[in-house]
């Protein structure tokens, strides 16, 4: 696997995935804080760098992924990762490379699994390209927030979440939501934040 990325990429297996991983981690605990990967995303090519480098960090032969569609995306990890591709509802990850067809990111976040109440752990994240201007303000509480805080959001974060929460998840169900710049900023909201418009 290490021939085959310096052939055409220089990420490193150990320590890029290594940087994103604590960056992951960092803005999953801290939901609204924003991290940045560009540096260990400009290690990788191609149109989607930045879902590359979060491919590169979570997945393994041992889960699986989708890309709507997005076929050379699908190819470059399944490539790089030897993750399964799966359908949507099966999927353990999905990466939604267009965010502003809101009609494709409405079928994903209502097909996808959302865990079960003996098993929530088994739900889905899904990572989706966050390139909009903020235009919202939002305010989040829940854990890993001390008390509420605010975050400026795109149109795609707030219609995001919104739809994730129409579905009525029962606690402690739900799915994990990452946006992802091209600038690499990246931004978690954890299936357990509640989220209000303010």
């Amino acid at each position: 696997m290490t021939l085959m990325l310096s052939r055409k990429h220089s990420f490193d297996a150990v320590f890029d995935s290594q940087k994103v991983f604590r960056l992951i981690l960092e803005a999953m605990a801290n939901p609204a804080r924003v991290v940045n990967i560009k540096e260990s995303a400009d290690n990788l090519y191609g149109s989607y760098p930045e879902f590359l480098a979060l491919a590169m960090t979570l997945l393994d032969n041992e889960v699986s992924f989708n890309t709507c569609e997005s076929h050379s995306l699908s190819d470059e990890i399944a490539s790089l990762t030897l993750a399964k591709r799966e359908q949507i509802e099966a999927a353990d990850f999905i990466f939604v490379c267009d965010e502003s067809v809101v009609k494709e990111i409405k079928s994903v976040i209502e097909n996808v699994k959302c865990g079960t109440l003996s098993d929530p752990h088994k739900s889905a994240t899904v990572i989706i390209r966050n390139n909009g201007a903020p235009v919202y303000c939002l305010t989040l509480s829940g854990p890993g927030i001390a008390g509420c805080t605010t975050i400026n959001a795109t149109q795609t974060i707030k219609d995001a979440i919104a739809l994730r929460d129409s579905q009525n998840y029962e606690y402690p169900q739900g799915i994990d939501l990452i946006f992802i710049s091209s600038d690499g900023d990246l931004i978690a909201i954890p299936r357990l934040t509640r989220v209000e418009v303010a």
